[in-house]
């Protein structure tokens, strides 16, 4: 009977575990370093120069898909609420020494009539800072029941940015549990918010594998007042769910003074481009315990609870 093998090690080694030496060919060194120094030389998945290639862009797609979807999994990441909302809401705080030092620069040059337009949008800004903080407190209400979920663990989900999108990653955060951001790559530089759980913060290349994850595992879309991205994120749901690519999950409009400006569906409606059924996709909401509160109670009418009968959360919810 022979013995088992050795395992890495080898007792003789191979031929090719040494380079020529220059005693056979004073060249040869010289020769190797260059071989081994080539890009084509480099293992195809430690190759950022051949990875970034057109015709590699189907395997960018694959990994852009896989890497979340694997470490999601890993977290037992079942359910996430997915939270939109402007990158310009700043918390109250920072939008009020915004209006302050713009009132202090007016005081100097009450002329500049672009320092007044900027001085009135901070002063609408402001107004919305209370987005923040309704935000921020959705969090917490979302992280506080993180583990209670069926069938896996219930998480925050946004962009990964700033403005409401922090809010609603540092309310889990004021409260422990972990939240996911989906940042972007974009031709200008730009970091995550500080309260993204570090582990399930990711980096896409493509906006498509973003989208993708941001509804793979959605219950529900808060859209609090935004721009082209909250509005982009928002119809592409709506799309999804009017033409039953998706089945319909709760999509909430929060601030419904700002939405009926910014999206007149009645007007849609009545000029026959969207059916009045299409106008249920959505409804609005003003708190973060209405938001919280309506999620649940849909998820129970619909016989698909999201929490157990005894988590804290759903105990006040009744149909």
């Amino acid at each position: 009977m022979k013995q088992p093998m050795p395992g890495a090690a080898r007792r003789q080694p191979l031929p090719q575990h040494h380079p020529k030496p220059s005693s056979d060919d004073p060249q040869a060194p010289v020769r190797i370093a260059a071989i081994t120094a080539g890009t084509t030389y480099r293992e195809a998945d430690r190759d950022p120069d051949f990875l970034a290639r057109d015709d590699m862009r189907g395997l960018r797609l694959t990994l852009d898909y896989q890497k979340p979807q694997t470490l999601l999994r890993e977290h037992d990441v079942a359910h996430t609420i997915v939270v939109f909302g402007s990158t310009r809401i700043a918390e109250p705080a920072a939008a009020r020494r915004e209006v302050a030092a713009l009132r202090d620069a007016l005081a100097t040059r009450p002329d500049d009539e672009a320092l007044r337009t900027r001085l009135a949008i901070a002063e609408r800004i402001l107004a919305k800072s209370a987005y923040y903080d309704m935000a921020r407190e959705f969090g917490r209400l979302v992280g506080e029941c993180g583990d209670k979920a069926l069938g896996g663990r219930i998480m925050v989900m946004t962009g990964g940015g700033p403005g409401i999108m922090e809010a609603a990653n540092r309310g889990t955060y004021d409260c422990g549990a972990k939240s996911i951001g989906l940042n972007i790559h974009l031709p200008h530089e730009q970091f995550p918010n500080p309260y993204v759980s570090p582990e399930l913060c990711f980096s896409f290349h493509y906006f498509a594998m973003r989208k993708l994850h941001f509804l793979m595992r959605a219950r529900a879309l808060v859209a609090f007042p935004g721009g082209y991205g909250t509005m982009d994120e928002l119809f592409e749901v709506l799309t999804l769910a009017q033409t039953r690519k998706i089945a319909p999950v709760p999509v909430i409009l929060v601030g419904e003074a700002y939405w009926r400006r910014a999206f007149d569906v009645d007007f849609l409606v009545a000029e026959g481009t969207i059916d009045p059924e299409d106008r249920d996709l959505f409804w609005y909401a003003e708190t973060a315990a209405d938001i919280w509160r309506d999620i649940l109670l849909w998820y129970q009418l619909k016989g698909e609870p999201l929490l157990p009968p005894g988590a804290a959360a759903a105990s006040a919810v009744t149909p």
